[in-house]
């Protein structure tokens, strides 16, 4: 194995929106969009269970907006070639009780981090790891460094997923990922051919609007590219009207 096996998560309404609005952040939700949805039927403990990810995927999207300006950090004096290689602490990947990465794209250096384990007692075990690349800028990595937060470089300007990807597997014995990042993220795995498999939990409502987040923003196709085609896995209807279904990925 190359690469850990990628899958796609998440929770849309009927035409495929992930937010209410473009102003809200996606791990934070809103109160129309609680409403819409409801509570679902626990459909992402049902897919950790299934697929039991060594890691999960967001994109820094999730945690700042786009015309949001984050906090300044102190330049880097001198030569800042070592910052530009992978940064894995051994007291972290040793640490006793580890269970997986909770893994963030962050190739601008855009997230201020608050926590590097998470609060929640269904995230126990759970570390931060930050995928950047070789222009993200070096304040940044040294900021990681110091908060000793781990993080990969994969690519120039922008993060190479499938680098990134293949050093999990390599480097942190990665072999399964899930991704519940937005559409833009999402958008990346689906025209790079990393996704080995899609599950949605749809539910019965429709939001429309031009800029609030769907599940794959991507380019359009080039005249020699071909959509992704997938097979149907299950179709699980609930009562309430949400139907989580999951297809494979026919590369």
């Amino acid at each position: 194995m190359d690469k850990p096996k990628v899958i796609v998560y998440q929770t849309a309404s009927l035409d495929g929106r992930l937010s209410v609005s473009a102003d809200k952040l996606l791990l934070y939700g809103d109160e129309r969009w609680t409403a819409a949805a409801g509570q679902g039927n626990n459909v992402w403990e049902l897919v950790k269970w299934t697929h039991q990810p060594q890691a999960t995927l967001e994109g820094s999207g999730s945690f700042i907006r786009e015309g949001d300006v984050p906090e300044p950090l102190p330049a880097v004096e001198g030569d800042t070639s070592h910052l530009y290689l992978d940064f894995l602490p051994e007291q972290i990947l040793n640490r006793p009780g580890h269970k997986g990465w909770f893994t963030v794209v962050d190739s601008r250096g855009r997230v201020r981090w608050y926590y590097k384990e998470f609060p929640d007692p269904a995230w126990e075990g759970w570390y931060l790891l930050v995928l950047v690349c070789r222009s993200t800028p070096p304040e940044y990595l040294a900021y990681l460094q110091r908060e000793d937060i781990p993080y990969l470089v994969a690519g120039e300007e922008r993060v190479d997923l499938r680098q990134a990807f293949e050093k999990m597997c390599s480097t942190l014995e990665v072999s399964s990922i899930i991704s519940t990042a937005g559409g833009k993220l999402n958008g990346v795995l689906l025209r790079t051919g990393l996704i080995d498999e899609v599950n949605v939990e749809v539910f019965p409502a429709l939001i429309g609007g031009e800029s609030n987040a769907v599940l794959f923003d991507s380019p359009d196709l080039k005249e020699e590219e071909n959509p992704l085609k997938l097979e149907l896995i299950t179709a699980n209807i609930q009562p309430d009207g949400r139907i989580w279904l999951r297809y494979r990925a026919v590369k």
